[in-house]
């Protein structure tokens, strides 16, 4: 007798063996996942199943990067960050000395003679658009024509 290693029983199978990744998840490098279209007339050791994928086909157009599709272009210019808190103090004080909505909408909406503007773009414009504003306004208020 001979000393040979026992070797494992050979199995077969009545079709190819499919190695794919789960089909609603990219692929390990990060590529959408193949889709493997097993060969009907493949026996077990014979060629590969068939790999369909963007490579595969170079006829197919490259692939674009996604944008977020649902995300509105904004177009119009931002303020910013110290225009916009000249904006939120002057519309709160506004609110607060002239009566609410109404009085202070109207007052720094409309164009004022004795500012040379229309106060809301005064004092957004600048600190000392914002301070000549705001005297205006408390003026208006304690003169009691505030809206």
């Amino acid at each position: 007798m001979t000393d040979t290693p026992p070797t494992e029983p050979e199995t077969q199978t009545d079709a190819p063996a499919i190695d794919a990744p789960a089909p609603d998840g990219p692929g390990p490098d990060g590529d959408p996942a193949p889709i493997i279209v097993p060969d009907s007339d493949t026996a077990p050791g014979a060629e590969p199943p068939i790999r369909l994928d963007a490579e595969a086909d170079p006829a197919q157009p490259e692939a674009r990067p996604r944008t977020k599709p649902f995300r509105k272009k904004f177009t119009t210019v931002r303020l910013d960050p110290a225009s916009a808190a000249r904006q939120s103090r002057i519309a709160l004080f506004a609110w607060d000395k002239l009566g609410g909505k109404d009085g202070a909408s109207a007052f720094l909406n409309s164009h004022d003679d004795a500012l040379g503007g229309r106060p809301l773009d005064l004092a957004v414009a600048s600190d000392a658009g914002l301070a000549a504003v705001e005297q205006a306004i408390t003026a208006r208020a304690a003169s009691g024509t505030g809206g």
